[in-house]
């Protein structure tokens, strides 16, 4: 593994979204001087929180798994998760609503969940269940240390039992096929293979090993952290700061090279910060690194719509967490990977934590995040940068409460109290490239040692990368694994 040379005893995270509060964590458990420089006013990045009116809703990601990788991560300072987070763990991590009416609740206990898929499909759809599940425990055991959790500077890493063992697993097949031949039901194929989103790829483009992401989040179980998805960064910070790490808010960075290395960064409020080395988490690492090349052709994940409210009304009946699938599937693939077009039956990702947590409304009322895919702004990787979101987004906007009420959140509309939302522009205008929130998509040859690595072969010497566009990917646990392998390109391997 490629290291920085020289001296790293100073270090500079730029950047306090997850990836940087986990560097920052690991560099000052092994010793560093860190300083975290972050242009918004607290910690959180994309993690984003809003409060208003008793409300309090989280813009950014609505979906928490793999706390194993929070605790590893506070442990680097002798800190334990439960000391930070108070974590609820879901007993139904998903309810899975389709076109026909029917639905089924995805339970973290699996004999629970057999048993629902019995219901819904029948018992040999169970054990077909059953055997799934063992097998992508399987498939994400082979992965983590092979091709996630590490870091990865040459194709040649990778050979090993553990590539042959996912070769022979058909690990490198379709991902729709590979559910396919797990399940005959079309809503269980569905269910499995939906995931391929978060990577920025079709199920019917996306490789099989991609199915782990069904692991993290139906495998693995889903939990909440009491006071929002916005305590994680939070408690990550604070945990940091009681370690030594030096927070500098509302500043925006720049860095300061001599000789092929970062020496310094220099604040937007006039300071300047002595460095040995540099941990940039930004989207687009290559605006703020001189020397830095953003990747050759670039695939870009499609990208959002995110409607966050605060209704007063109580919504009975409802999940924490809803897949709500439309009646198209490939065709809505293409719409959004190939057509530059907006979904005319969408599927829509619902999370409703006031249902588990009430800390986060007033009595009587509930908070909600609608996330509803779209096309990015690249026409390159099959977005549109033709569509008008100025004028289409409130129109889109009332579509989207328009199709939830159809499907049963009766009376939502007109009870909003208060709401934020996301178009593809309010992303491009926080500095995401292509204007989607979900970076560089996980296609073949963006994978593994395909994807930047996070410390880059042109530009400063000293000059490290973390977050979502970086190795391992896209989403909280990869992002929080981005930190660590940041950080051990400084420290070395700590493991």
């Amino acid at each position: 593994m490629r290291t920085v040379p020289g001296r790293t005893d100073r270090v500079v995270v730029v950047g306090a979204g997850l990836a940087g509060l986990a560097a920052a964590l690991r560099l000052r458990g092994a010793g560093r001087e860190v300083t975290v420089v972050e242009r918004g006013d607290g910690p959180g990045g994309r993690a984003g929180v809003v409060r208003r009116d008793g409300y309090v809703l989280d813009t950014g990601p609505s979906v928490f798994t793999a706390p194993e990788i929070v605790a590893d991560t506070l442990a680097a300072v002798g800190e334990k998760l439960a000391d930070r987070l108070d974590l609820v763990p879901l007993e139904t991590t998903y309810r899975a609503q389709f076109a026909d009416g029917s639905h089924l609740d995805v339970h973290a206990d699996r004999e629970a969940f057999a048993a629902e898929v019995a219901r819904l499909a029948g018992p040999a759809e169970a054990d077909n269940l059953r055997r799934y599940l063992a097998d992508l425990a399987e498939l994400y055991r082979l992965q983590l240390s092979t091709f996630i959790d590490r870091n990865l500077d040459s194709p040649l890493d990778l050979l090993g039992p553990e590539l042959l063992a996912l070769i022979r697993r058909g690990g490198f097949g379709r991902l729709s096929r590979h559910v396919g031949r797990a399940f005959g039901d079309d809503r269980l194929r569905r269910l499995f293979s939906f995931q391929a989103l978060y990577a920025g790829v079709s199920p019917f483009r996306a490789i099989a090993a991609y199915a782990v992401i069904a692991q993290l989040d139906i495998g693995a179980g889903v939990w909440h952290p009491i006071g929002g998805i916005g305590a994680v960064p939070r408690a990550l910070a604070a945990a940091a700061a009681d370690a030594g790490v030096e927070f500098r808010y509302g500043a925006e960075a720049d860095l300061e090279l001599r000789g092929g290395r970062a020496v310094a960064v220099r604040t937007s409020d006039g300071d300047r910060l002595p460095a040995d080395a540099v941990v940039v988490t930004t989207d687009a690492p290559w605006r703020l690194v001189p020397g830095l090349r953003p990747p050759r052709r670039p695939t870009y994940s499609p990208s959002c719509v995110a409607l966050h409210v605060g209704v007063r009304a109580e919504l009975p009946g409802q999940a924490h967490h809803t897949i709500s699938f439309g009646a198209a599937w490939e065709q809505v693939f293409a719409e959004l990977t190939r057509d530059g077009a907006i979904m005319t039956d969408p599927s829509l990702l619902v999370s409703m934590p006031s249902v588990t947590d009430r800390s986060l409304a007033p009595a009587g009322g509930h908070v909600l995040s609608v996330v509803a895919p779209t096309p990015n702004l690249d026409r390159r990787s099959g977005g549109n940068p033709d569509i008008d979101w100025t004028a289409l987004g409130p129109r889109y906007r009332d579509e989207i409460l328009r199709t939830l009420e159809d499907r049963g959140w009766t009376g939502l509309t007109g009870s909003i109290e208060v709401e934020e939302m996301a178009t593809p522009l309010d992303w491009a205008a926080q500095g995401m490239a292509a204007g989607t929130p979900f970076a560089l998509a996980h296609t073949f040859g963006q994978t593994g040692p395909f994807r930047p690595p996070t410390l880059p072969r042109r530009g400063p010497e000293n000059v490290v990368l973390a977050g979502s566009s970086v190795q391992p990917g896209v989403g909280v646990p990869m992002v929080l694994i981005s930190g660590r392998l940041a950080a051990e390109r400084i420290t070395g391997a700590t493991r």
